[in-house]
């Protein structure tokens, strides 16, 4: 296997398929950045959203928390109610215990 090689931390590289190293203008360019007013970094052609455009937005819509696999130990008539109707007891004591979360959150 090939010896991964670091490349110098000065060594400044586009970001393009071919990864030619910038040009002296570019770089200068770059190095101008930080003295620019931040009027001049925004894009002003960029189309802002009106108002009415965000009337149906849902928060948290695409959110999907973490899960982490627990061992908890449950009495017998607990597990047999949760699995009654059903697959996916976990999912139903999860919400159970998270309505439970928000409600004492208050």
């Amino acid at each position: 296997m090939p010896k991964a090689t670091r490349k110098p931390k000065n060594e400044v590289r586009r970001q393009s398929k071919h990864g030619q190293p910038l040009t002296a203008r570019e770089k200068r360019e770059l190095a101008d950045i930080p003295e620019l007013p931040d009027t001049r970094l925004t894009r002003p052609t960029s189309p802002e959203l009106p108002l009415t455009a965000w009337k149906d937005a849902v928060r948290g819509k695409f959110y999907r928390p973490i899960k982490r696999a627990v061992s908890m130990r449950l009495d017998a008539d607990v597990i047999a109610w949760l699995k009654k109707p059903g697959k996916r007891y976990q999912t139903r004591a999860n919400e159970i215990l998270r309505q439970r979360m928000l409600r004492e959150a208050k």
